[in-house]
């Protein structure tokens, strides 16, 4: 019985003798350095694959941006721009009386097509699926309702300014504001994705100097260990790690570089032109439409000061074109906007004697101001505004593309060189321990 209890007693020793050898190889110089070699390989291994994987959403980011999120902004835009448009354009066609000319009749025609199209590419997105179904559900009743006022107005029945003032009001009331909800979200998205692309991998920086950090104490421990000065595998690795760092911290400041041009020289600009545009086309149709409705207009009329103020102001100055004008970097943008606002004073000034000739009860004068094919004439005074911030928002859209493009391109080679870095890394490391781990045989 003694003897049994004596083996089971030694039982537990062997694990005790395994700790035992094992901390007394930690201690040794040789088991230290083989916890060394395989700690900087698994660095290594994790340098490669967070920069990487940090790389790669980076360039993801960027591309989203370009190529998803940009693009749904601007057909958010497209489709308020259009249902505006429509609006303020069945209300010159009306004005013409009987046939409308066949321009302004394929301009609406552009107009809603233009926004079916737009609202086709927004089908896919979840930004505002509210705004999407009333927009798809209500554009085909004012499309009607605007027909039905064309037919009675080609046969002279004053029953079709009741069709186009309710067609103009459910415009105002369901399709606007659901277009303006749908562009906020995709503004609002489009937004949250550029200030993600922009912003900075610290922790990758953080975690390249880490191993730079380790890679020298490394060297510095086989100093004061072999008596060696130099280890050239970890020197390779040294080297390696720093230029991963130097690369990767130049890589990452020119895409914030890059992104933060294209939000001043690009989107920023994009944003003040497009509200323009909506201010602009929102007064041509209060314009229009308070003279469809014959005296009883004040209320478009006080609309349409309202949208003009806030497009330009007295002088041209203040109001969205102010504002743009101000942020302008590009000089075409700047000339493009110059001439804008000179279109946008000549109108003011056409609308006030449209509004005069109008009181003072010569309406087919006012009418005729407003849309006739003259140069002076308001109609083509806002075409001409409006060409001129079309240009502007090409240019300025053509510069947000070519710094995300440029964005992109910073990222190309640090992608596959991450992992050749790292590779080196763990390679060059363990290579250069061996080298003084195999002296100790």
């Amino acid at each position: 019985m003694a003897g049994v209890i004596t083996r089971a007693a030694a039982l537990p020793r062997a694990p005790i003798r395994l700790w035992r050898l094992a901390r007394k190889l930690v201690r040794s110089t040789p088991g230290r350095l083989v916890g060394m070699a395989a700690g900087l390989v698994v660095l290594a291994i994790i340098v490669g694959v967070v920069t990487w994987s940090g790389v790669q959403a980076k360039g993801d980011d960027v591309q989203d941006l370009a190529t998803s999120a940009e693009p749904l902004s601007v057909a958010a835009q497209d489709i308020y721009r259009a249902l505006q448009d429509a609006d303020a354009t069945a209300s010159s066609a009306f004005l013409a009386g009987g046939i409308e000319p066949a321009a302004t009749r394929q301009q609406y025609l552009a107009d809603i097509a233009q926004a079916t199209s737009a609202l086709t590419l927004e089908a896919g997105t979840q930004a505002a699926p509210g705004a999407l179904e009333t927009l798809s559900s209500q554009l085909p009743i004012y499309a009607g309702l605007v027909e039905t006022a064309r037919a009675n107005n080609r046969q002279g029945f004053p029953v079709g300014a009741a069709y186009l003032r309710e067609a103009s009001g459910l415009m105002r009331a369901k399709l606007l504001p659901a277009a303006e909800q749908l562009y906020r979200a995709e503004n609002a998205r489009f937004t949250q994705e550029q200030d993600a692309a922009t912003s900075f991998p610290i922790g990758q920086i953080v975690l390249l100097l880490i191993t730079v950090g380790l890679l020298f104490a490394a060297q510095w421990y086989l100093v004061g260990a072999t008596n060696r000065l130099v280890n050239t595998g970890l020197v390779v690795a040294s080297t390696a790690a720093v230029i991963g760092l130097l690369w990767t911290a130049a890589a990452m400041t020119a895409v914030t570089l890059h992104l933060d041009s294209a939000r001043k020289d690009g989107s920023d600009q994009v944003a003040v032109l497009v509200q323009a545009r909506f201010a602009a086309v929102q007064a041509r149709a209060d314009e229009t439409l308070t003279l469809v409705v014959r005296g009883n207009g004040q209320s478009y009329q006080t609309d349409y000061l309202t949208a003009a103020n806030r497009l330009g102001g007295r002088d041209g100055s203040q109001g969205l074109l102010g504002q743009a004008r101000a942020m302008a970097t590009d000089p075409s943008v700047q000339t493009a906007l110059d001439d804008a606002i000179r279109a946008q004073q000549a109108w003011m000034t056409v609308h006030r004697r449209i509004r005069d000739a109008d009181d003072a009860g010569q309406y087919n004068q006012a009418v005729q101001s407003s849309i006739g094919a003259s140069a002076s004439s308001s109609g083509t005074l806002f075409a001409d505004l409006d060409r001129n911030l079309v240009s502007a928002l090409d240019t300025a859209r053509t510069a947000f593309n070519r710094q995300a493009s440029a964005a992109d391109s910073a990222l190309i080679l640090l992608r596959p060189g991450l992992i050749v870095i790292a590779v080196l890394i763990g390679v060059a490391s363990g290579w250069g321990i061996w080298q003084r781990f195999r002296e100790y045989w």
